[in-house]
């Protein structure tokens, strides 16, 4: 009965020893044991924080690594990983040495918060072999984290052709220090906007709203935004008046016609068309000579073009009267004028005429009594009324115009509307 006893409980510890783990018995090596194996011993490691801006936060890690190899030549690859906020970053160094060497790899805080350090060891070949964790670390990055700003350089009450700039600041120093640049993204703009222009020059814009936007995000998930809204107002037509000097009078005295804008726009990209009686004149000033014109009464047309082709006509009648010292060949040239006294006249007898308005006053009374109730005449349609000037010219009625590339003139409403020009019957349609 004892002899059983005992072989059981010799049964139950060797069942106890075979259960046992293997972990138990022998341990995990470290890495200075790993890196023996290698042929390498690890003299000093040092990890020192850095303040690079001196704003009293640590942005960095310095890890300083003396390592010593008693093989002739040896190639080893150093990796420094950083992990914040589930994302890791990695800093790597490859070097070759004999004998002993110091190592050094800076980490740089890329964001703000808690940094888990590691620092790895790899053969030439990249097959592992040590590994060692390296303090946590509460850092505040130096480096520039992604920033994106729009600012509108132009006046308070912006119209279309004034001086306009947009200025794009862009920052990012944390995404390419560790490979992981991102994409910029510009909307809004009425034209393609290239990452390099820093201004943009939106004196040429259309009028309109505009709702501008720039985003950006970098590989380490860092994102800005900037948005920037601004309105360009439809530059309206040029206001101005003629002013004449020597209406009415002799052609050997001083004539001249006087352009004065009314609107406060200086003269720059102005051009001035002037016409006499709708005949062009190669001139483009703001005075127009008129002591050439001979005697006689002249429609005097200047049309101001500004350089959005945005059109504006004024007109007024100027009057020459001829000189008192004309020559023969001079008055033979003078409009004729009709003179009562020198004009022979016929008398009509007074019967001829009683015996007509007799005749006439018969076939009057027989027509209406056949036709006592006359159906209206009925006279056929001329069309509509031709909307124009004295010189022909299209009546915009001081509404600002401009021609397309398809030679069409259009004018434009002040509540945005717009009508354009029927060659055919001289008259303005409503577009729809």
């Amino acid at each position: 009965m004892g002899e059983g006893r005992w072989r059981a409980v010799l049964l139950a510890l060797m069942m106890t020893v075979l259960l046992l783990p293997l972990g138990a018995v022998s341990a995990e090596e470290t890495m200075e044991e790993r890196l023996a194996a290698e042929g390498l011993t690890l003299l000093a490691l040092r990890n020192d924080t850095i303040d690079t801006d001196q704003d009293g936060d640590i942005d960095a890690v310095r890890v300083v690594i003396v390592l010593n190899s008693t093989a002739t030549s040896n190639e080893l690859i150093v990796k420094l990983r950083g992990l914040h906020k589930e994302r890791e970053v990695l800093e790597t160094q490859e070097v070759a040495f004999v004998g002993q060497t110091n190592i050094t790899v800076v980490y740089d805080a890329w964001s703000k918060g808690e940094h888990n350090l590691r620092l790895d060891f790899f053969d030439a070949n990249g097959d592992f072999i040590a590994s060692n964790p390296l303090p946590t670390f509460m850092l505040t990055p130096a480096l520039r984290v992604p920033q994106v700003l729009l600012a509108l350089n132009a006046g308070d009450m912006l119209q279309t052709g004034e001086a306009c700039e947009i200025t794009r600041t862009f920052a990012d120093e944390t995404g390419p220090r560790y490979g992981e640049t991102g994409v910029r993204t510009f909307t809004g703009a009425p034209f393609s906007v290239l990452d390099s222009q820093e201004t943009l020059d939106c004196a040429s814009w259309p009028a309109g709203d505009y709702e501008l936007k720039e985003t950006y995000r970098n590989g380490l998930g860092q994102t800005a935004e900037s948005t920037l809204n601004f309105t360009i107002e439809n530059r309206p037509a040029p206001a101005f008046r003629l002013i004449a000097s020597g209406h009415e009078n002799t052609t050997e005295t001083p004539c001249s016609v006087r352009m004065e804008l009314t609107d406060g726009r200086p003269l720059d990209g102005l051009t001035m068309v002037w016409r006499v009686k709708g005949e062009a004149e190669n001139i483009n000033a703001t005075v127009y000579d008129c002591s050439n014109l001979p005697a006689g009464a002249y429609l005097i047309t200047l049309e101001v073009i500004t350089d959005k082709l945005i059109t504006s006509t004024e007109a007024l009648n100027l009057i020459r009267l001829p000189a008192e010292d004309l020559s023969e060949d001079e008055r033979a040239a003078l409009p004729s004028i009709s003179l009562g006294p020198e004009t022979t006249t016929e008398s009509v007898g007074w019967m001829s005429i009683g015996v007509l308005a007799l005749i006439v006053s018969l076939l009057v009374f027989i027509l209406l009594i056949r036709n006592p109730d006359p159906e209206p005449l009925e006279l056929p349609s001329l069309g509509p009324t031709p909307q124009v000037l004295p010189d022909g010219s299209p009546d915009a009625e001081g509404l600002p115009t401009t021609v397309d590339d398809q030679g069409v003139l259009w004018r434009q409403h002040p509540d945005g509307a717009v009508d354009w020009w029927d060659r055919d019957w001289s008259i303005w349609h409503r577009w729809e």
